[in-house]
């Protein structure tokens, strides 16, 4: 998701925003790309490494179509 510049060492943050998995979120709108690809615009919550029940919530995201899924 996020490119580390080549031969930049890699560490962990204890305290930082955990974006392993999936989350559940809100899709509320979609525009094209100009390439022809589509995003959706979506709220959603994002937890910290740590396990602290606080979580940083997401509004208006552009988020590329490919990576959402209709939940079940």
């Amino acid at each position: 998701m996020f490119a580390r510049p080549p031969g930049a060492e890699r560490h962990a943050i204890a305290t930082g925003l955990d974006l392993t998995g999936e989350v559940q979120g809100r899709l509320h709108g979609r525009f094209p790309s100009i390439e022809g690809d589509w995003l959706g615009v979506v709220n959603y919550e994002i937890s910290y490494a740590d396990g602290r029940r606080d979580k940083l919530y997401l509004v208006d995201q552009l988020v590329p179509f490919h990576v959402l899924r209709k939940r079940g």
